[in-house]
Order: structure tokens, then C-alpha cells, then sequence
């Protein structure tokens, strides 16, 4: 005799639960950007594609952008080319252009396109640079704030517009498209992208339920270095009280900038969640709980219920 497990009626009632949020997101556009850091392990980045591979099946629409600053900082520093960051963005210089299209179209997209081949994902391999996906030109020299230095952050691009029509295709055909960072200007020079950037520039064109952001940190923090400070929810003005009072690290305002830019553009909900925290993807999007932070336009516009977390509160709790 076989005994039944214990765990069944756990599985089962977890399955009731997210049903709702199935029903509702069914059918639906989430984008999610991975940053590079979870490519530095294997586990961690396979356990993060087989929850992505989940919301797949389940007939969400889902775009992964991904990124690569490790494993691109590991070549160049082995190519004897310094990494320098200005404001949490890579500067680009000639010498390292050709090491940023090796690493983000070569190893890692490959790598996560041969996870989803594993896990018998149909997905597709893109690039900025791909049928004009994202069309860009070359950042000219900065000053940035009130400093009296000019940076010139080299093969960096800011983007133009993005051709939503690429990336509807691969979808409608049941395509998962694999995103790379790197586009090109009208000329043909390619040009380096920030990953959160792209990842909202997308978001915005695509009119997506949601942007979820997989980083190193659990979400954004109230007190910088005070995990137990993260944020459940707030707004686009809440966000600007936090960079004004130096609560966002330089890695993170690169993604403060692509939030704003998101939900300007109308992404609906944006989500900061752990790459490393357990099913943290699923968590966020399948349960009221959640994992990370939630940044709304307004949360004025949330009813209480939407505030407590629920289907009908599109996932505000967490």
C-alpha cells in the first residue's frame, strides 16, 4: 500500500488560489528582465527560467530581457579593459563594444535559449538590433547634476523607438522571445543599452499588464542596507521622495528611471522582486502576498481592496 503524501492538499488548495490570477493574467503581456548576476549560477538560473516557463504555459505573453554586467566586467577586465560606472550605467569604449556583443547576443542569450529548449519552450533569440527592434542613436557627452565634468559614456545608446511590431509576431505565433540589450544606430554601429531601459522601452510599446524587474535585491528598500525595510507598494511620487532622499543606490536608479519611463508609457503594474528568493516570480504574480515591491502611477487610483492584495487588485499585494 502506498500512502498518499501530505503535501497534496497543499498543492491543491495553492492551485485554487491562483487560479483567479490565472483566469485574470491569461492571455496578458509581462515583460521581465533578468539582471546578469543570476547567470553566474546555474541552479539559480535554471530554477529562474523554469518559472518563467510556467507563466508561459499558462498562456501568459511573456518577453525576457535579460542582461549581462558580470559576465561582461569578467571579459573586458580579462581583455585588460577597465570597467568604469557613472551613475549606476557602463561606460562603453571602442575596445569593449565587440566583448558586449560577444557576452549579451553569444553566451547569454545561447545559454537561456538552451534552458528553454530543456524545458521545451519555443523561444526565439532577439537583439535590438534585430529588424530594427529597437531603433537608437549614439548618447552624446553629459554633464550629470552639478558636476562640472562632462562624461562621454562612448557605444551607449538612447533609445528612439521601439518597433512593437517584431516582437508581436514572435508572440502571436506562441514565441517567447529571448531579448538582448544591444541595438545599433542607423549607421550600423552597434550601441550598448542599459537592460532595464530596454526592458521598459518594451513594456511601454507593448502596453503591458506588467514589468517585473529580477535583481539582486529583494525590492526597494526604505533604509539602504535594511532588508527588513523593503517597500510593499508605492507610487511614481513615492519613488521620487526616495531619490531625493538618497535611498536608492547607484544600481538602482538605472531601474527608478525605467520605472518611471514604464508606467509613463503604460505599463500597468511594475514589480522589484529577488532573482535568488525562492519561486519569488511566482509568488509575485500568484499569490497576495508577494515577494517584492510594487511602484504604481498613482496609489491614489487603488481601491482598499487593491491595496490588501487580490485578483481584482491586480496584484498589488505585496
Amino acid at each position: 500500500m502506498i500512502p498518499h503524501r501530505s503535501d497534496q492538499l497543499g498543492s491543491v488548495h495553492g492551485l485554487r488560489n491562483a487560479a483567479p490570477y490565472i483566469r485574470l493574467y491569461k492571455g496578458k503581456t509581462f515583460v521581465i528582465k533578468v539582471g546578469g548576476a543570476v547567470f553566474g549560477d546555474a541552479a539559480l538560473m535554471r530554477a529562474l527560467i523554469e518559472q518563467i516557463a510556467i507563466l508561459h504555459l499558462l498562456g501568459i505573453r511573456v518577453v525576457l530581457v535579460h542582461g549581462g554586467g558580470p559576465q561582461l566586467t569578467e571579459v573586458t577586465e580579462a581583455l585588460g579593459v577597465p570597467t568604469r560606472m557613472v551613475q549606476g550605467r557602463r561606460i562603453t569604449d571602442e575596445k569593449s563594444i565587440d566583448a558586449t556583443s560577444m557576452v549579451l547576443n553569444g553566451l547569454i542569450n545561447t545559454r537561456i535559449l538552451a534552458i528553454c529548449r530543456e524545458l521545451e519552450i519555443a523561444a526565439v533569440g532577439l537583439s535590438g538590433v534585430d529588424a530594427g527592434l529597437v531603433r537608437a542613436h549614439r548618447r552624446p557627452p553629459v554633464r550629470l547634476g552639478a558636476s562640472v565634468e562632462t562624461v562621454d559614456f562612448g557605444f551607449v545608446g538612447d533609445i528612439d523607438t521601439i518597433d512593437s511590431g517584431v516582437i508581436r509576431k514572435h508572440l502571436d505565433n506562441g514565441l517567447m522571445p529571448v531579448v538582448s540589450p544591444l541595438s545599433a544606430d542607423d549607421r550600423g554601429t552597434l550601441l550598448n543599452i542599459n537592460a532595464d531601459t530596454v526592458a521598459a522601452a518594451i513594456g511601454a510599446a507593448l502596453a503591458a499588464e506588467k514589468l517585473i524587474l529580477c535583481t539582486g535585491a529583494p525590492g526597494i528598500l526604505e533604509r539602504l542596507g535594511d532588508p527588513s525595510s523593503i517597500i510593499s507598494y508605492t507610487d511614481l511620487a513615492g519613488l521620487a521622495r526616495l531619490r531625493d532622499e538618497g535611498c536608492l543606490l547607484e544600481g538602482m536608479l538605472p531601474k527608478a528611471r525605467a520605472i518611471e519611463d514604464a508606467l509613463r508609457g503604460g505599463v500597468r503594474r511594475v514589480h522589484v522582486i529577488s532573482y535568488s528568493a525562492p519561486d519569488s516570480i511566482l509568488a509575485e504574480v500568484f499569490t497576495n502576498e508577494g515577494t517584492g515591491t510594487l511602484v504604481v502611477a498613482d496609489i491614489k487610483a487603488l481601491t482598499p481592496d487593491e491595496q490588501q492584495g487580490g485578483p481584482a487588485g491586480a496584484t498589488v499585494g505585496t
